[in-house]
Formats: C-alpha cells, structure tokens, sequence
C-alpha cells in the first residue's frame, strides 16, 4: 500500500506524513485516534466502516479508494474510564501552570512534593504541585509550614475530560470534519508563556 503519495491534506492537519484518524465506538462515541494505516487494516477487515475520508486516495496492488478520517468500529467496545497519568506535563495543567505557593504564572515552574520524599511523601498526585524555582529553592526538604509556605489549593488527582485520550493524542489540532463527532472538543490549553 502507498500512502507515501499523500500531500498536504486541504486544512493543512496531517504533517510528516501522518494522517490521524478518528475512531468511533459503535455507537458513534470517540474512542480514540489511530494511524492511517491502523484504520486501512480495520476497515478491509470489515472490524470498522468509513464514515469521512481525506480528499486524497490511497492505491494498492490490486485496489483504490479514499483514505479514512473518521472511522466508526463494526462491534461497541466496553472499555474502562481512563485515568489521567501522572507526568509534569499533567501536573502542570492541573495547576494551570501556576505556582501552588505565590501564585505566579510562569512556564520556567518545576514539581514539589507537599510531604518531601525524605520525610516519607509519596510520588503521587496528592502529594505533588507546581512551584516556581523560587518557592522550590526557598522550600527546599522542609514541610510547607517549616517553610511557613502556604499552599493556594490541596493537591488532587484531576479527572480526565471527556475527550482525555483525543486531546492527549492531537496535542493542539483537530481536523475540522471531526468537530461533527466530537462536539464541545477543545484542544489541550497551554500556558500563554510556553511556545
């Protein structure tokens, strides 16, 4: 299969070659984004249907048709809630990239455990904030209190939107014939100091 032939789609979406496909349960809820040729194999096994296609064709030996954008599974796919991970990145955007003790807004931030790690804190989302260097550097192996710190709001395992795996997977874009599968979708917001 020659998917190599593939330009720049219209909206400029897929870059480097890879073109993102969206897939829905069977009962049209978004599961998750695929790559193009993960999707090519779904469907000429007949596990999915295409339900939008990019405006380029991809060739085979043998055969020629759209290539997918949105796909749709054959079968409903029970599958658990997902679980947002643990990683600076994540922690971050829950604390909206702001400091948890000054309350300054700043994309040089780094992680501080609540309960420092050598008095017993865990590595765990309950234990962790964003902190400026300052805060950090000023906090050091202390408690928050030894540090006479004060922290703007306890720490908490966020829950993942409604469309946690898609927006993780797409970082910031999403192609515009999708928005009819996933509406109120918005992309992951950064910090206006990052990029």
């Amino acid at each position: 299969m020659d998917d190599g032939n593939l330009a720049q789609h219209s909206n400029g979406f897929h870059r480097n070659g890879y073109h993102p496909v969206l897939v829905l349960n069977h009962d049209y809820e978004p599961l998750n984004v695929c790559n193009l040729r993960r999707a090519i194999v779904l469907v000429l096994s007949g596990k999915a249907e295409v339900l939008e296609a990019y405006d380029r064709a991809m060739t085979s030996v043998r055969e020629r048709f759209d290539a997918p954008s949105v796909i749709r599974l054959a079968y409903f796919i029970r599958r658990p809630r997902p679980k947002v991970k643990l990683t600076r990145r994540e922690v971050f955007m829950r604390d909206d990239y702001t400091c948890q003790y000054c309350g300054a807004k700043t994309s040089d931030l780094t992680i501080d455990h609540v309960i420092p790690r050598s008095r017993g804190g865990r590595h765990s989302w309950d234990n962790l904030v964003s902190a400026c260097r300052a805060c950090n550097h000023r906090k050091g192996g202390r408690t928050v209190a030894e540090a006479r710190l004060t922290l703007r709001r306890p720490p908490f395992e966020p829950r993942p939107g409604r469309y946690y795996t898609i927006q993780r997977a797409l970082n910031s874009h999403v192609n515009t014939e999708w928005l009819k599968f996933i509406p109120d979708y918005e992309p992951l917001h950064r910090s206006s100091n990052r990029d």
